[in-house]
C-alpha cells in the first residue's frame, strides 16, 4: 500500500524508538491515520507503535488531546501552536515516549493566504526535551500532499530521538 521509500522511513522511525526504549503515538488531522498505517505496515511495529489519534473535524482539532480552544481560535486549527499542542497532548494521553502530530491543508480546498493548500505542520514531542515543530508547503494533489506529510512526520520522529 505504501511506497518502499516511506516504508524504509517508517522502519527507521521504529528502529530509533526501539533503540531509545520508547513507544510511538500519533495525532493526525489531514493524514487521517496514514502515519499510523505506514508505521504499522512494518513487521514488528506492534512492539513499538502504541496508538494513534485521528482528529479530523475542526472542533476535534480545537479541543482534542487537551489543546485549548483559545489556541486554535488565536492561531488557527492548522498552525504550529495547535500541532505542538496535539503532539504534547498525545504524549499526555498515552504511555508512549515519543509522539508525532500532523495538521494541514491537503486540498483541493482549504488554505488561506498565510497557509495555502499544501501547508502542513508537523510536531514531535518527547518528555523533557523541546518539542520540534516544522512547517512545510508540499506541492501536488491531495494524495501527494498527504504522503509527503507522512514522510516528513516519520523523519521528524527520527530527528526527535537522535
Amino acid at each position: 500500500m505504501f511506497p518502499a521509500d516511506l516504508l524504509e522511513r517508517a522502519a527507521r522511525a521504529l528502529d530509533a524508538a526501539k533503540a531509545a526504549g520508547v513507544r510511538i503515538v500519533t495525532a493526525e488531522t489531514c493524514t487521517a491515520g496514514l502515519v499510523s498505517g505506514c508505521l504499522t505496515s512494518v513487521s514488528g511495529a506492534s512492539k513499538i507503535f502504541e496508538r494513534g489519534f485521528v482528529l479530523y473535524h475542526d472542533s476535534a482539532k480545537a479541543t482534542g488531546l487537551g489543546v485549548s480552544e483559545d489556541v486554535s481560535r488565536a492561531h488557527g486549527a492548522v498552525s504550529a501552536e495547535v500541532t505542538q499542542g496535539l503532539a504534547e497532548g498525545a504524549l499526555a494521553h498515552s504511555g508512549a515516549g515519543v509522539s508525532v502530530a500532523v495538521t494541514g491543508y491537503a486540498g483541493p480546498g482549504g488554505g488561506n493566504e498565510r497557509n495555502p493548500v499544501g501547508t502542513c505542520y508537523i510536531a514531535a514531542a518527547r518528555p523533557g526535551v523541546p518539542t520540534l515543530v516544522e512547517r512545510h508547503v508540499f506541492p501536488g494533489d491531495r494524495d501527494g500532499v498527504r504522503m509527503a506529510a507522512v514522510g516528513a512526520a516519520l523523519d521528524l520522529i527520527v530527528k526527535q530521538l537522535a
